[in-house]
């Protein structure tokens, strides 16, 4: 590894005191880059679906549309257990299932009586969405809405007055419960249903019939900070499946792609396994989201309660999605009592726990630190920015430098099995290959080699022990900017 310039605690400190620098001017920003909201959500790491509406009491994935209202009746429905339960696991939002696919409403929607006003629940006086969005700023977590675009009661659907429907509900959800972090979209629309006692197959024009930069625009004329999710982005796309996985080369720049003989792209209607991996030099930002339910199925069944994921199924999930630079949606579904189940709990709380112990000690902090460069020997890009717990903050290299290397010393030899790396995205992702290496017998060994970096990369190996670690940027789009650097042990399963 090519060490040119050392930069330590203590050198840093006479370059405080007694050198004056040049002004060097701080990288331009590559590509596509993200916007303040989209920055602001990546930051959450983890939130979770809350799916929940009349398929939790008719033990089905997907409502057919004539469903009776008063089959939704939760009989002991407690919005602070399920939100607490979320704050208190590590999950910063919550995304409920306002309407999925059936079309039943979980709030009392003026524009229809498929909804919890016509249910047992309550006496037809309650409103799921308003109790859920004030639990959720009781607990201090971010409340996100999901509008199903497909409609299997309303005999609309198909018909342009269906989409006056659509955005009139949209705005009662984004008007009437406060702030909303994110509007999540479903891609999977049309096809067979109720419609109001039609009971017929209904498909539409995927790319035009919703007209979605119209919706879209609306959305963002009444939550200025939303992000958007959907096949398509805006602001989010799907990762393609829903395993709970990224690719290690993934991309937050994204083009999306129509399907071969499509005029364009929409929802539900992509080359949407290209979400995997993004676009390399991709024409917008728009970062994946990795949804996944902690359940084999989406709502809750009482068939799948010895079948909740395991804490080495969520944790596995963790590295391959928060850990390859993508948010994490955890579906957690409420029970037919309105309650998170004790099941889901128990795992809830000891992922937490793991993350907690895993990450309470950066072994990192307080060694020596060089660098192959840093940008103009100015110490506003040296390379102790990788460890001052400050994202704001990075190392850079100047701008013809691709290939750069930067070492930590450490004051003994420690054990470690996991590694922690992000990119300072707001000048854009730039990182397409690194590996990190350890100095042992006399010579630099590779321990793992990766790919993309982006928001954060996480890596997991066998157990090693050295004194001086190093991290090479092997190839880059640009000049590398890299705000956080962490080694940690973390504990076996």
């Amino acid at each position: 590894m090519k060490r040119i310039v050392s930069l330590s605690l203590g050198l840093a400190i006479i370059l405080l005191i007694g050198c004056s620098e040049k002004k060097v001017s701080a990288p331009m920003p590559y590509g596509a880059v993200p916007t303040k909201r989209q920055v602001v959500h990546q930051q959450l790491e983890m939130y979770a679906f809350l799916h929940f509406t009349t398929n939790t009491f008719t033990d089905i994935e997907w409502g057919y549309g004539d469903e009776s209202p008063e089959v939704f009746n939760p009989t002991e429905f407690n919005p602070d257990q399920i939100i607490s339960t979320l704050a208190q696991s590590g999950f910063k939002g919550a995304i409920l299932t306002c309407k999925h696919h059936d079309g039943f409403c979980l709030w009392p929607s003026q524009y229809t009586e498929h909804s919890v006003k016509n249910s047992l629940w309550e006496n037809g006086k309650g409103d799921v969405v308003k109790a859920v969005s004030e639990a959720c700023r009781k607990y201090g977590i971010k409340f996100g809405v999901y509008l199903s675009p497909w409609d299997r009661n309303h005999a609309e659907y198909g018909q342009p007055e269906y989409i006056d429907y659509y955005r009139n509900q949209l705005e009662e959800l984004l008007t009437n419960y406060g702030e909303v972090f994110e509007l999540w979209v479903d891609g999977a629309n049309g096809g067979d249903g109720y419609y109001g006692g039609a009971r017929e197959k209904r498909n539409i024009n995927r790319a035009e019939y919703y007209q979605w930069d119209t919706t879209f625009a609306l959305a963002r004329k009444l939550q200025p900070d939303i992000n958007i999710f959907s096949d398509i982005g805006p602001d989010l796309r799907w990762i393609g499946n829903e395993r709970g996985y990224a690719n290690d080369s993934c991309w937050a720049t994204y083009t999306p792609l129509a399907k071969d003989g499509e005029a364009k792209p929409a929802p539900g209607s992509l080359k949407y396994w290209l979400g995997e991996t993004g676009t390399i030099n991709g024409k917008y930002w728009i970062p994946a989201e990795v949804d996944v339910s902690i359940r084999p199925g989406w709502f809750y069944h009482p068939s799948q309660d010895d079948k909740v994921k395991t804490l080495e199924q969520l944790v596995d999930i963790y590295f391959n999605s928060v850990g390859k630079g993508t948010t994490l949606n955890l579906n957690i579904p409420p029970d037919r009592r309105g309650k998170i189940n004790e099941n889901d709990v128990k795992v809830l709380t000891d992922f937490k726990n793991y993350l907690n112990k895993a990450y309470e000690k950066n072994i990192l902090t307080g060694a020596k630190v060089s660098a192959s460069e840093f940008r103009g020997n100015n110490r506003q890009f040296n390379s102790l920015n990788t460890i001052d717990n400050n994202n704001e903050t990075y190392w850079a290299t100047d701008d013809s430098t691709i290939i750069a290397s930067i070492e930590f010393e450490l004051m003994r030899e420690e054990e470690f099995n996991c590694f922690e790396i992000q990119e300072y995205i707001q000048l854009g992702q730039r990182v397409s290959s690194f590996s990190v290496d350890v100095f042992e017998n006399n010579e630099w060994k590779t321990v793992v080699k990766s790919s993309t970096i982006g928001y954060k990369k996480l890596l997991r190996f066998d157990t090693i022990s050295a004194s001086k670690i190093g991290v090479n940027i092997l190839d880059a789009l640009a000049c590398p900017v890299i705000s956080e650097i962490g080694l940690y042990n973390i504990h076996e399963l």
